[in-house]
């Protein structure tokens, strides 16, 4: 049976995948795309503070946001929506997001092998020469669930 599901297109998928869950609670929304690359945004809010007496954002919604660019950008490039595991995911630090300051994250993804895709990336506050952060990742694609029955070496265990 040939594959029916339309190209993976992160603009349409942002639309469910930021309603719900731990996106939808930090308030992601898409920005922009490309071929192989996503940017979404991580809205200002005064609960993601890092400290109290400091109006920035915290480095955890910030890993949070750059993750999920990262998975997006390897659906957009893959065009193929499939499970993915973060492998490693280096966010270096430049410096703190200016105050009352939305983050954007935009993720590249450069390099794609059987098991494993690379992405790199910037997150913003708004000019993209001036990082928040750099990060750079790998990815394991995950082909088949191994607690199906159907798949190859699971044993026949469902």
């Amino acid at each position: 049976m040939p594959n029916t599901l339309p190209r993976f297109d992160a603009r349409e998928a942002s639309k469910y995948f930021f309603r719900h869950g731990h996106t939808g609670w930090l308030g992601l929304r898409f920005h922009d795309l490309g071929e192989n690359w996503v940017e979404l945004e991580l809205p200002w809010r005064e609960d993601l503070l890092g400290e109290p007496s400091r109006p920035v954002l915290a480095s955890g919604p910030i890993i949070s946001l750059m993750d999920m660019a990262s998975g997006m950008a390897i659906w957009q490039t893959t065009g193929t929506f499939t499970p993915v595991a973060t492998l490693d995911l280096r966010v270096d630090y430049q410096r703190p997001a200016r105050e009352r300051a939305s983050v954007l994250g935009r993720v590249e993804c450069y390099r794609t092998t059987r098991s494993a895709v690379f992405v790199r990336g910037i997150a913003h506050d708004g000019d993209p020469a001036d990082p928040v952060a750099h990060v750079a990742g790998v990815f394991m694609t995950i082909a088949a669930d191994p607690r199906q029955k159907d798949n190859p070496g699971s044993g026949g265990q469902p």
